[in-house]
């Protein structure tokens, strides 16, 4: 999706309610919760999807299976303005330039099991001067929906994709 575009369904979604102003409270588990000596820097509610592509199964070229491909979403500050976006890496980018690339450290699924994992990322690179240029570690909390559509897809199916819309609350640390 090119930058404009996503900007405009970045709009859509602001304008629709699809994003939600403030942050949910959080209860943390302590496997995500970043090292001692980092300082949450910035939260952020994502509202858009998780993209998945119908592959081989890796148990055997006969079957197929849903393989998650990338996120895309936009990134809204507590009043519901977007600030960034989310996208593939997984990267972080905010509207300043700034950006940061993290990998998953720990992750617990939802409790309801209706929901994508939450997550920590420790940053394995970021870069500007902006909000995202210090980042050192990313949480994923509050996850609604996203998950790899239910009905499964069939060989006739692969190459297909399947953008599931969800949302989370995003926490962003840096060393304090």
């Amino acid at each position: 999706m090119s930058a404009r575009l996503f900007h405009a369904a970045a709009i859509a979604a602001a304008l629709s309610g699809c994003a939600s102003a403030g942050f949910p409270p959080v209860t943390v588990p302590d496997a995500l919760q970043p090292p001692a000596g980092h300082q949450l820097s910035l939260a952020a509610n994502a509202t858009g999807v998780q993209i998945y592509v119908c592959s081989a199964a890796k148990a055997g070229p006969a079957q197929a299976e849903w393989v998650f491909k990338a996120p895309e979403a936009a990134l809204f500050d507590a009043a519901g303005a977007v600030i960034g976006k989310h996208y593939a890496g997984p990267t972080w980018e905010g509207n300043d330039g700034s950006k940061v690339a993290g990998e998953v450290k720990a992750k617990q699924d939802d409790a309801a099991g209706k929901a994508i994992p939450w997550l920590l990322l420790a940053a394995k690179s970021a870069s500007g001067d902006g909000a995202f240029g210090r980042v050192s570690y990313v949480q994923r909390l509050a996850t609604e929906a996203g998950k790899a559509p239910a009905d499964g897809c069939t060989n006739a199916d692969i190459g297909k994709q399947a953008r599931v819309p969800y949302k989370a609350l995003y926490r962003f640390y840096v060393a304090g």
